[in-house]
């Protein structure tokens, strides 16, 4: 797939709800909500996830905190996470609507930290419904707000345009990273995704 439709697809999986669906009117900031650095970063990544994915896990653990510190932080990256949860981990689609279900609160991020933190505790859960509140609980989201959204399954639409939009791009397994026209596969090693970065804010600095 040429690199405009890749980035397309993309876009287009973590649009605001509420572009085409009015009536989620309440759900349309879930964009800004999942997205880490600033807007006018030099290069943009999106990272497409699934929350029971042993190796999101291993990337959240071993390699994220280095491209937090060394490129979001210090204004580079600008960092988008995509919902694909994959059919061969039966919570994985419950987890990601329990994650925009509190990206509605603004605690996405807290709400993924602790997915991926616990994740051996509620990976192979038969119901983990109990267990998910209790994560929300404690990062002190609004109990009854949440299990309305969750009940209305209010999120799904937004996690189902988001694994259309993943497959679209290209993405067959969980993580991929779209960057810049690259499609990085699996969870690799801090130094691939320095050497990518680097070359790309290389080639755009010297353009200027």
């Amino acid at each position: 797939m040429p690199r405009a439709a890749v980035a397309l697809a993309l876009v287009l999986a973590v649009a605001p709800a509420a572009a085409q669906q009015p009536q989620q009117a309440p759900f349309d900031d879930l964009r800004a909500e999942r997205t880490r650095g600033k807007a006018d970063a030099a290069v943009t990544m999106y990272e497409m996830s699934d929350f029971q994915c042993p190796y999101c896990g291993q990337f959240w653990r071993e390699t994220l905190p280095a491209i937090e510190r060394d490129y979001i932080d210090t204004g580079k990256l600008r960092l988008i996470f995509v919902n694909m949860p994959l059919s061969i981990h039966p919570n994985a689609e419950p987890a990601a609507e329990l994650a925009m279900c509190a990206a509605h609160q603004h605690k996405f991020w807290q709400m993924h930290d602790l997915l991926f933190g616990n994740q051996d505790q509620w990976a192979d859960l038969k119901e983990p419904g109990a267990y998910f509140l209790s994560l929300a609980d404690s990062i002190h989201a609004n109990r009854s707000q949440l299990q309305e959204c969750l009940r209305t399954k209010a999120t799904r639409p937004v996690v189902a345009a988001d694994f259309e939009g993943s497959r679209r791009s290209g993405a067959s397994s969980t993580p991929t990273f779209y960057v810049e026209g690259e499609l990085i596969v699996g969870a690799q090693p801090y130094g691939l995704f320095k050497s990518v970065l680097d070359s790309i804010i290389k080639a755009k600095s010297s353009s200027r």
